[in-house]
């Protein structure tokens, strides 16, 4: 095979303030002519796309796709395939690939679904990942909050799937980080009051977006709808009773 093949960069944008892309994302942005950009399923314009289209030129070819979202193992791994198929014919021509990921790029993002199916299409693919600002450090700067102190424990967990597992968390102590809040909201608040913590919890939405919200008070998220919750992060630090 003559023509060398592109390079993916994977580009954490951070949780949504364009200015909180890295250099090295933003320069990379620039120079690159192909951008593949993700899409919720019947989403309007790419979140994504907005934070991020300060950094690309206008005569780049910006590619928007929407991302599965099944259950169903070989239904997600057929259609990443066909995604990652595209993106193989751009570097097999020889062009280098942006793809944007929110937040931080290995961390819950659709980026690690890609990489897995690229590597199948395209064995020989080279990758390099750039690392984002993740959405609970943007939460943490706004509210200041400080994550980690002296040996703290940091425990970060996603509230998609139950409650068992935030439940668990907040057992081991120190502090922790709730994301994947979406729906959950009002429960993940009634668990938090039930607990103890609500007192030592704060909630950021849409950090760095229009929209933003920063709560100390998370009583008043029981009269908000459970949309309330997309894009948030819920940051606690767990105390003993006994401290309380």
């Amino acid at each position: 095979m003559g023509m060398t093949i592109g390079t993916l960069y994977g580009i954490g944008i951070g949780p949504g303030d364009p200015e909180l892309i890295t250099v090295k994302g933003a320069r990379l942005l620039r120079e690159c002519k192909h951008v593949f950009v993700p899409r919720a399923p019947l989403g309007e314009e790419s979140l994504a796309l907005a934070i991020a289209r300060r950094h690309i030129p206008s005569d780049s070819r910006i590619k928007i796709f929407e991302f599965p979202l099944s259950r169903d193992e070989s239904q997600l791994s057929q259609a990443w395939d066909r995604i990652a198929r595209d993106l193989a014919a751009v570097l097999e021509s020889g062009s280098d690939v942006c793809y944007l990921t929110l937040g931080d790029t290995l961390l819950y993002s659709t980026y690690v679904y890609l990489v897995q199916a690229l590597r199948r299409v395209l064995p020989q693919v080279h990758v390099v990942t750039i690392p984002g600002i993740t959405a609970f450090s943007a939460a943490a700067a706004l509210s200041d909050f400080p994550i980690g102190a002296g040996d703290q424990t940091v425990t970060i967990v996603p509230a998609s799937e139950d409650l068992a597992s935030v439940d668990k968390a907040l057992a081991l102590g120190g502090t922790v980080v709730i994301m994947k809040i979406g729906k959950r909201l009002h429960q993940i608040v009634e668990l938090l009051e039930a607990r103890g913590h609500l007192e030592h919890a704060v909630f950021v939405a849409r950090a760095g977006l229009e929209g933003e919200r920063l709560e100390t008070d998370l009583r008043k998220l029981h009269l908000e709808a459970s949309s309330a919750g997309n894009l948030s992060v819920i940051l606690v630090r767990t105390v003993s009773r006994s401290s309380a």
